[in-house]
């Protein structure tokens, strides 16, 4: 009899599946790839101050996303330790997708100046999501200054001594005047300033020869007559300052920094949850009224997906670490 019965369970049951498909009625299986909505606030960590590039730029695309999705995302700016602190915050979160860490060219430098000192390890701490943006850094003189080129810097700096000044030691900037001199085979005095915005007054009052700059601070000193832009360190001009040549239009091809912006997860988080993140957020990006914006603030947007932006991740850090040590850059 329990033959039976379980027979006629079976029957039943496949004529049940049956009627189904024959009537059209759809069998909603859950997947991993189903639209997710978090049961709570995503905290987006930026480990900068508020009204920085980094913040303005992480708010746009939390708005961005949050519109296109329903996603609350609060934008958390946790500066401190050379933008350590946010960031071994995020290390140490659940990583259940509802924690983002916007990253910089910092985080790549940090992993070499600092070491476990850091509180985290960039590659293995974390996971890759997006690549936002790509900046430059643009090396800017005084509007009276004899140096009118790259190639005038060069020639100076090797019969002279000349004061440089950056945003800070280890900041993309200071590393990019130290490619500079590996590259030139020059030596200038490194002067750092608690930021960028500091160093150009020094530098349009005369109290430096050169500053290595973040290209949006320095950007509308140049637009205003104030300072001459020798060179960017980017892959093509810049359409807000036209005339100013790439590095490689000016003879130094291989002095390239890319100051970029991304995002990371807690390692551990679901590769499918990072997959539908990274998708709404390069899709973002990628519109064109996001690009407009990020051109503005000085960025180009550059979007990519997890697998290429951890390919890139891995390719930044081992060519600024080059770069750190050839120098002999350390910090206290």
């Amino acid at each position: 009899m329990k033959h039976s019965h379980n027979a006629t369970k079976r029957s039943i049951l496949k004529l049940a599946v049956l009627s189904l498909f024959c009537t059209g009625t759809a069998i909603v299986v859950p997947s991993a790839q189903a639209e997710w909505k978090p049961d709570q606030y995503i905290t987006y960590i930026v480990p900068f101050a508020p009204g920085g590039l980094t913040d303005v730029a992480a708010r746009m695309v939390a708005k961005g996303v949050g519109d296109k999705t329903g996603w609350n995302i609060v934008v958390n700016n946790k500066a401190g330790a050379n933008a350590n602190l946010g960031a071994s915050e995020a290390a140490r979160a659940k990583p259940d997708g509802t924690t983002w860490l916007a990253i910089t060219m910092t985080h790549a430098v940090n992993k070499t100046l600092f070491g476990q000192k850091a509180g985290y390890d960039i590659e293995n701490d974390f996971v890759p999501v997006a690549k936002i943006a790509s900046s430059a850094i643009m090396v800017v003189v005084p509007q009276n200054s004899p140096i009118k080129t790259l190639q005038d810097l060069i020639d100076t700096a090797k019969n002279k001594t000349l004061n440089v000044g950056s945003s800070g030691t280890g900041t993309p900037p200071h590393i990019a005047m130290a490619l500079f001199q590996d590259l030139t085979k020059t030596k200038m005095t490194h002067i750092p300033y608690k930021g960028g915005a500091p160093s150009m007054i020094d530098l349009i009052g005369g109290q430096l020869d050169v500053v290595f700059s973040n290209y949006p601070e320095s950007l509308p000193y140049v637009q205003q007559g104030k300072l001459r832009a020798l060179a960017l360190t980017a892959d093509k001009r810049s359409a807000a300052v036209p005339d100013v040549p790439t590095t490689a239009e000016a003879g130094m091809p291989k002095l390239m920094v890319d100051n970029f912006t991304g995002l990371l997860a807690p390692k551990g988080t679901d590769p499918a949850l990072i997959k539908q993140i990274s998708e709404q957020v390069t899709g973002v990006v990628g519109e064109k009224a996001m690009g407009e914006q990020l051109i503005k603030l000085g960025f180009i947007p550059d979007p990519m997906g997890p697998d290429q932006f951890k390919t890139y991740l891995h390719d930044q850090i081992g060519k600024l670490a080059k770069t750190i040590k050839d120098a002999d850059i350390k910090v206290n």
